[in-house]
């Protein structure tokens, strides 16, 4: 039994009794809301599945999708989870296309997406864990990038008000749905917003307080901050939404890929830029005292799968940017009273990059896509933790400099986001936009021909029992 519904207490998340809880554990990961770095496929989900579905047809298809979502996540998992990492909070991503048609009535909710939305929150009740509910991608995209499931580099969801609609419409079902499931600690609304006029933010915020309350007045809001959860600047004072924790995500450059090849050493200098890094986002937390969750963190490892040099030795240094972060997030709280803050590292589970656990070198899904990934990394055609083959980046950053010497460069820092380089749109638009689109028909076709039995195997490489546990990672966390 959990001890009644979580709610904020001043700094706090507190239980029933008001007892301080300390929410610790992941993101799920590429499960109800792919992402193309978690199983491999390039560019954006839902042209991947429009492609596999044309080359491979419904059957297979729906067959596919119905073992891989059933393996994802297990009660195997979920013992681990708690018992092994000793965690006691899932963040479960979620597409809306789950629930929602594009080609049908925004209005209408699919039950498919409760029915797989509940097999994992029933799995972790279980096992005493509580899930937070994250809307992953919305209609037109909430930001610009490649996570929010929209293929352009635009986020239009704040332009059309009947896409703000069918998704507030479909927060108030879910609320309905899990208005007394007191498992459920909160929903996540908006993962990693970025709205380049931030009162519309705020307005959609207020708007989900105002609709998704009259049905469920118990769980906590757990909003980002805007700019992918970065400034919260733009927000009025906290009160405007009661019963919310603010949601910062602290990732660190320290802990990625680089052409430079850069390894973070954890000097003096280096602390500091963490913790900066860290104390700036939680300004607005520690102004009005309310509680804070970083909701993604952690760094991208090596791998020899990969095609990495020396994995184990860039991965120390990796594994040192994530302890000297847990270490600030360990007295973190805006009390300032040394009482550790709630957070959710990403990713626990993906083919290699991030994850907690993650599939097998050896296993069907290396069998089929290992040589396709290597192609895929060489070109850069994941942003996220890319290092591009320094030839083929020269392509890029030519036409990068083209673009800053033929406009002045009060210019350059024009678009919004305005912390995006010129380099981040060129690669944006031509690398995850373009060259993704063409190269999924590609990757598609390894799919072609493929069995039953072979598409049940490649599924069930996504199984607990079939996965490698980062061990290394898995101590310093349990170590928390």
């Amino acid at each position: 039994m959990s001890n009644g519904f979580l709610r904020t207490q001043g700094t706090k998340i507190v239980d029933g009794e008001g007892k301080p809880v300390v929410l610790k554990g992941t993101a799920i990961g590429g499960h109800l809301n792919m992402e193309n770095f978690i199983t491999g496929y390039p560019g954006h989900e839902t042209e991947h599945k429009k492609v596999l579905k044309k080359k491979i047809g419904q059957e297979k298809f729906d067959f596919f999708f119905d073992k891989f979502y059933d393996y994802f996540w297990t009660e195997k998992d979920a013992d681990f989870f708690a018992n092994e990492l000793g965690f006691n909070a899932l963040r479960i991503p979620f597409n809306y296309r789950h629930f929602i048609d594009d080609e049908g009535d925004f209005f209408k909710i699919n039950p498919k997406g409760f029915e797989r939305l509940d097999k994992v929150i029933n799995s972790c009740a279980k096992y005493g864990i509580y899930t937070i509910l994250d809307l992953h991608a919305v209609p037109g995209g909430q930001n610009q990038d490649w996570h929010a499931d929209s293929a352009i580099h635009k986020s239009i969801f704040w332009d059309f008000k009947i896409f703000q609609d069918c998704i507030v419409n479909l927060w108030i079902e879910i609320a309905k749905y899990y208005k007394d499931n007191t498992w459920v600690a909160g929903y996540n609304p908006l993962n990693e917003p970025a709205s380049p006029d931030h009162s519309k933010l705020v307005n959609i915020y207020k708007r989900f307080d105002t609709e998704i309350r009259k049905v469920d007045p118990n769980h906590i809001f757990f909003l980002d901050g805007n700019t992918y959860s970065m400034d919260f600047r733009q927000f009025p004072p906290a009160d405007f939404i009661k019963n919310a924790v603010y949601a910062i995500h602290d990732y660190s450059v320290f802990g990625f890929p680089s052409l430079d090849g850069y390894l973070y050493k954890g000097t003096d200098e280096e602390k500091a830029k963490l913790k900066q890094q860290y104390e700036r986002k939680l300004e607005y937390m520690q102004k009005y005292q309310v509680p804070v969750w970083n909701g993604e963190f952690g760094p991208v490892y090596a791998s020899k799968e990969r095609g990495d040099e020396n994995p184990e030795f860039i991965n120390e240094h990796r594994y040192n940017v994530l302890k000297d972060q847990i270490a600030i997030y360990k007295t973190g709280d805006p009390s300032g009273d040394g009482t550790p803050i709630s957070w959710s590292i990403w990713v626990y589970k993906d083919i290699g990059y991030q994850g907690l656990t993650y599939v097998d070198p050896e296993s069907k899904w290396y069998q089929v896509f290992g040589k396709w990934l290597l192609k895929k990394r060489k070109l850069g055609l994941d942003r996220w933790g890319c290092d591009i083959d320094p030839e083929n980046d020269k392509l890029y950053e030519n036409l990068v400099q083209h673009i800053l010497d033929n406009t002045p460069e009060k210019y350059h820092r024009a678009l919004y986001p305005h912390n995006w380089h010129v380099k981040d749109y060129v690669y944006r638009v031509c690398k995850d936009m373009l060259f993704s689109q063409i190269a999924t028909h590609e990757y598609a076709d390894l799919f072609v021909g493929l069995s039953f039995e072979e598409l049940d195997e490649l599924a069930a490489s996504f199984k607990f029992e079939n996965t490698v546990k980062r061990e290394k990672l898995n101590a310093i966390l349990k170590d928390y």
